[in-house]
Order: C-alpha cells, then structure tokens, then sequence
C-alpha cells in the first residue's frame, strides 16, 4: 500500500538539467525525511541528498553540492531533485526513500523505510 513513484528522468546533454519528482502515498508523508539516492551500473546504491522532515535541513554528497537542490511539499506528499549542469557521471538509476517516522536526515541506505522502483537518468557526453 505504501508507494514511492519516482518521474522526471530521461536523457539530457551535459550541462542540460531535469527535475525529479517523488510521489509518496500511504505513509505519513510530513513527519518523515527524505532523502534521494543513486545507483550506476556496476555500482553500489549512494546517497545524493537528503531533507528533514521539517525542511529545516538539507544534506548532500560533496558529488552534487552547488547542482542539485533537494526541496519538499508536504501538501503534494512529493519531493522534488532539482538536478543542474548534468555531467556524464550523474548517469545512474535514482532513487526516493523515506526515513521512519521523526528521524533525523540520514546518508545511509539502511537508514531508510521505504523505497521507490526508481528512475533512470542519462547524461550524454
């Protein structure tokens, strides 16, 4: 019952930017972080960027820092990665998931609830 639905990925040149969307239904949506995660062929799950459940706080990998900007609408239930000048190496499978309920931003893929199925991003060089 619970359903995280990524959307917004595609193939995009570098320098382009795409905007990721994260649908949440069947959870409490405003009491949880959020974070977004990202995984490349061959590659093992990492953290991109995270938000708390107040929106008090974002947290991102030193990889996307000053590109990718994590925001929320608790009224939308959705979170959003706004992805900026797009480098080859972003290409990788994205993710949303959703911390346990009044916890803290978390890095850690096993610090997280609940996943979505994901949604391919491809940058072209």
């Amino acid at each position: 019952q619970v359903q995280l639905v990524e959307s917004g990925g595609g193939l995009v040149q570098a320098g382009g930017s795409l905007r990721l969307s994260c649908a949440a239904s069947g959870l409490t949506f405003s009491s949880r972080a959020m974070g977004w995660f990202r995984q490349a062929p061959g590659k093992e799950r990492r953290f991109v960027a995270g938000i708390s459940w107040r929106a008090g706080s974002t947290y991102y990998a030193d990889s996307v820092k000053g590109r990718f900007t994590i925001s929320r609408d608790d009224a939308k239930n959705t979170v959003y990665l706004q992805m900026n000048s797009l480098k080859p190496e972003d290409t990788a499978v994205y993710y949303c998931a959703a911390a346990p309920l009044r916890v803290g931003l978390m890095p850690s893929v096993y610090d997280y609830e609940y996943w979505g199925q994901g949604t391919q991003v491809t940058v072209s060089s």
